[in-house]
């Protein structure tokens, strides 16, 4: 039973590392950030994904750091922005993010939701 049980745990284990990122040691910080730091990296993509009802390859490809997907290059022109217009506001609060405009879609609206008939 010993034999089974130990077996069954080097198979999941051995799963979950062919699904860790290649090349990557724990803690290594990651590739050609141009705006986000590794502290805040994690935190950014987990609001991205939740703000955009996306998942990571939308932007990436295999290679994160590669700028192979013009939506990369975009997410990054939209960060400066969304950061410039929380800048303008003097109590220096986060008035402006990725959902203020997304709101779970991969693209923005442009126009209000038609009215519901009553």
């Amino acid at each position: 039973m010993r034999i089974i049980l130990s077996l069954l745990l080097a198979a999941t284990l051995s799963l979950f590392a062919q699904d860790a990122p290649k090349g990557k040691g724990k803690g290594a910080p990651p590739k050609n950030l141009q705006i986000l730091t590794p502290e805040t990296y994690r935190a950014a993509m987990a609001s991205f994904t939740a703000a955009l009802g996306v998942q990571c390859t939308f932007c990436h490809v295999d290679d994160r750091s590669a700028d192979d997907k013009d939506e990369k290059k975009t997410a990054r022109m939209m960060l400066t922005m969304v950061r410039e217009i929380n800048a303008k506001f003097p109590d220096g609060k986060q008035h402006v993010t990725c959902f203020t405009c997304h709101r779970g879609a991969e693209m923005p609206l442009t126009a209000p939701p038609a009215a519901d008939a009553k």
